[in-house]
C-alpha cells in the first residue's frame, strides 16, 4: 500500500507486482473492523485505510469510527 505522503514504494519491482516487500511494509497501529490505522516506516506518516473487507458497519459508522473523541 502506497504511503499517501512519500510513496516510498515507487520504483520497487516487488511492490509493483503486489508481493510482500521486506523494505516497504507498514506498521498496523490499530483497526476498527475493516478500518486500518497505518504508519509509514519511511516517513512516519499516519493515515487510515478502509478495506471494506468483511465490513459490517454502515457507511456512517465507517466514517465516524476513525474520528478522535474528546
Amino acid at each position: 500500500m502506497a504511503c499517501p505522503n512519500c510513496d516510498d514504494r515507487r520504483g520497487c519491482d516487488t511492490c509493483a507486482q503486489g508481493r510482500t516487500c521486506s523494505e516497504h511494509w507498514r506498521y498496523l497501529l490499530s483497526n476498527v473492523g475493516s478500518l486500518l490505522h497505518l504508519q509509514c516506516r519511511s516517513c512516519t506518516h499516519i493515515w487510515t485505510h478502509e478495506t471494506h473487507f468483511g465490513a459490517t458497519r454502515t457507511p456512517w459508522e465507517r466514517i465516524t469510527s476513525g474520528l478522535r473523541r474528546r
